[in-house]
């Protein structure tokens, strides 16, 4: 006689659970991605101090953002499996806000790096 898990009641929210996971590492690579793409694009191109900046600042918080990320996913992943299993879910706005207001500081630094090296 086979026994029921707790997770094997909600089979279907656990599974949408583990894709939401996987689609936030995906996030994480891809922004860290960006800022390597960007400083190795502008070490060839320029010298400008001021651009130089720009670009390690970027470079940098690209690399913070995407490590924020997968530690914060993570956590909403262990969060999200035992909220389903209790049928307590609460959504995950702070993190989304956090991660937002992130991504906006780093294409605003975008914009003011493609300004000064015009």
């Amino acid at each position: 006689m086979r026994t029921t898990t707790e997770d094997s009641k909600y089979i279907q929210q656990h599974l949408a659970n583990e894709r939401t996971f996987l689609a936030w590492i995906r996030t994480s690579i891809a922004i860290t991605g960006i800022g390597f793409l960007v400083m190795n694009l502008h070490i060839k191109s320029s010298s400008h101090s001021l651009s130089n900046t720009a670009v390690e600042i970027i470079g940098v918080l690209s690399v913070i953002i995407g490590i924020c990320t997968i530690i914060f996913s993570t956590i909403s992943y262990f969060q999200k499996a035992k909220q389903i299993n209790e049928q307590m879910f609460r959504t995950s706005r702070p993190l989304v806000l956090f991660l937002a207001m992130l991504m906006l500081v780093v294409t605003l630094l975008f914009g003011y790096y493609f300004l000064i090296s015009l």
